[in-house]
């Protein structure tokens, strides 16, 4: 084993599991938002998610044809497509939880369970256009370096988390939104449009899922209709790691899965000579899903699960 191997790559696996985890994060936010009303897991967010990666890419496409994605300030494109994405995603989300969830919302739970794994799904690959100042590294240290679109990512997620807690815990509609999550029949009788506020939460997790989508095609690049699955699956383990329905919660289980994802894919080879290598990462993944729904569902943060009457 090479001990100086293993210490002079840290820095640059910490923030490469820093990056990922924010990406998780990102993308937690929308189930949190839709469990902390319905306590209902809603499972199409994995599409919502890439859909808004879909939006941002064509909004990119359609302004490099016309000159603008060069011509534009890099940060107003960003911005731009930023914007279509969390509106295609959200609007997406309100769709679905009209059509495909709200006729079935006093079914028993497996009903919407199957109408959101239902979700159409098709294949073909979209790359996005490259804005070359986003690929620009800066060295931090003679082993670790970060390019731009990996800080857009840090910081895009930093803004989004401060944005979603400002409305749910300093507006007039955040507090709707935690009284609708209390008790629906309560929050009805005080003058509450329970439907209205419900698609509202699904609009805003939406959104929250288009913007990660858009920042997923931006740091990777290729996206076609199945990429959102696996991220999808894992953000959904890191919103149970955090606190299904804590939204701080979100953003600790996004950052400790990204963390142990990273660790995982650069130190297992090393560390076991060759015999487990950088695809055992989902494995472990999961694997922790599985100890957490075990040894503690309340998650990290101790979300309390409550029980309806």
């Amino acid at each position: 084993m090479d001990v100086e191997l293993l210490i002079g790559i840290f820095p640059q696996v910490l923030l490469d599991g820093i990056i990922l985890g924010f990406m998780y994060a990102l993308i937690a936010l929308g189930y949190t938002m839709v469990y902390g009303v319905l306590e209902f897991i809603n499972f199409a967010h994995s599409e919502i998610f890439i859909v808004g990666a879909f939006v941002g890419v064509e909004v990119m496409l359609g302004l490099k044809s016309v000159g603008l994605l060069e011509g534009l300030p890099w940060p107003v494109v960003l911005i731009l497509v930023l914007l279509a994405g969390m509106a295609g995603s959200g609007l997406l989300a309100v769709a679905v939880e009209r059509v495909a969830y709200r006729p079935l919302r006093n079914a028993p739970r497996l009903i919407p369970l199957i109408s959101a794994i239902g979700i159409w799904r098709n294949a073909f690959n979209l790359v996005y256009p490259t804005l070359d100042v986003l690929n620009l590294r800066f060295e931090l240290t003679e082993t670790m370096d970060v390019s731009v679109k990996s800080l857009v990512v840090i910081v895009g997620a930093l803004l989004m988390l401060w944005a979603l807690h400002l409305i749910v815990n300093r507006t007039k509609v955040g507090t709707a939104i935690r009284a609708v999550a209390e008790d629906q029949a309560a929050a009805s009788l005080m003058g509450i449009d329970v439907n209205r506020i419900i698609s509202l939460t699904f609009l805003i997790g939406g959104a929250m899922g288009g913007a990660a989508g858009v920042l997923f095609g931006v740091q990777y690049g290729l996206i076609n209709p199945y990429s959102g699955f696996i991220p999808g699956l894992k953000a959904f383990t890191a919103a149970v790691l955090g606190g299904i329905g804590n939204i701080p919660g979100a953003m600790v289980g996004g950052l400790v899965l990204g963390l142990l994802e990273a660790f995982a894919a650069s130190y297992l080879s090393l560390l076991t000579g060759g015999a487990f290598g950088a695809e055992y990462k989902d494995i472990l993944a999961f694997s922790l899903l599985i100890l957490i729904l075990i040894f503690r569902p309340k998650g990290l943060l101790g979300e309390v699960v409550r029980e309806r009457a």
